[in-house]
């Protein structure tokens, strides 16, 4: 905002980044930002792969874990036993409220 207003540009320096696909992806940092600051990866907006600063030696794509249900959550949690009980429990809950909101009626 301020720069615009007046005018002024701060120092900045380009850093190029490469993916595995060669597609180059430039990014600007404040050039009195210490090299430490200056992030080794980026993501390619191109290609989505990860962008390293070595054109010859790109990093490779991790591979990621697949994506896991809710009930794949609970099944590391629990044992088939433990499942059941908590599903008779639950049902009995229910049935118990049902049995109850009918006399009321």
């Amino acid at each position: 905002m301020g720069e615009q207003d007046r005018g002024v540009q701060a120092e900045r320096v380009a850093i190029s980044y490469w993916d595995a696909l060669g597609n180059e992806v430039v990014r600007y940092f404040a050039a009195n930002l210490p090299d430490e600051e200056i992030p080794e990866t980026v993501d390619s907006p191109s290609s989505g792969l990860p962008a390293g600063r070595d054109k010859e030696n790109p990093p490779v794509v991790s591979k990621t874990e697949p994506y896991k249900t809710h009930l794949a959550y609970v099944k590391e949690r629990r044992t088939e036993e433990e499942a059941a009980q908590l599903l008779e429990d639950a049902l009995q809950q229910l049935r118990e409220r049902r049995g109850t909101a009918a006399k009321k009626a």
